[in-house]
């Protein structure tokens, strides 16, 4: 759908995943303190035109310590961003085992599911409101497409209900058809973890679940400042 003065612009959105050297902690205090200096201060230069919320990974997973979730009308600000952050003395000793990007999409499935704050219908995201968030790349198998729509929209009113009954757990879905290798990026905010494992648990008995084709790597992430994440580096 073209852009009009009525619809908003629509958003990339990007989930990057990093993991830090452990050689970088064995560097002196002086010279760790001042690369992350560096590293906080090319990632707030972008403020107002990129937005920014930082989490943490630490103790969590092992194959990342930390992530930032970008979002920004111009994809190409990303790239100018991350090339600054490998810049920094921290970001020398950074690697980014996973990158998602995506695009905010209105869904063909929510039109009589309207409730306020409806994350499908907003083309527009205002992410960061809770403790946690849940990160995973999302794809649907080819015999997905090919049912009907009135097929798919009656497995998808069932999704959708099973997701009414966690109001706690706020969804964020973005598409990354053609321009990464998942179709879908989900991400799940919410302040309560155990209500996020009962909505998965749920959805997985959903007939919808059959036709997921890939739904792994899932990221825990806490929500924390730029300082705080970089203070977890062990640094």
């Amino acid at each position: 759908m073209a852009t009009t003065e009525e619809t908003p612009k629509r958003q990339f959105v990007n989930f990057s995943f990093y993991k830090v050297d452990p050689l970088w902690r064995r560097l002196p205090k002086e010279v760790r303190d001042t690369g992350k200096q560096e590293f906080i201060r090319a990632v707030e230069e972008y403020a107002g035109k990129v937005i920014v919320v930082p989490y943490t990974t630490v103790g969590i997973r092992g194959d990342c310590d930390f992530m930032l979730w970008r979002i920004s009308e111009e994809i190409e600000l990303f790239q100018e961003m991350s090339t600054k952050i490998l810049g920094t003395g921290l970001g020398q000793y950074l690697t980014t085992p996973y990158s998602y990007l995506s695009m905010t999409k209105r869904s063909i499935y929510v039109d009589h599911h309207v409730h306020e704050g409806q994350d499908s219908r907003r083309l527009r995201i205002t992410p960061g409101r809770a403790k946690y968030i849940f990160v995973y790349p999302f794809e649907k198998t080819r015999e997905w497409y090919l049912l009907t729509k009135a097929a798919r929209q009656g497995m998808m009113d069932e999704h959708i209900e099973i997701g009414h009954r966690y109001p706690s757990v706020k969804l964020n879905t973005t598409y990354s058809f053609g321009l990464d290798d998942q179709e879908f990026v989900v991400a799940f905010e919410t302040d309560s973890p155990q209500d996020f494992l009962d909505l998965v648990m749920e959805l997985r008995e959903a007939e919808g679940s059959r036709y997921t084709k890939r739904d792994t790597p899932i990221f825990t992430c806490i929500m924390k400042s730029l300082k705080e994440v970089v203070d977890t580096l062990g640094g």
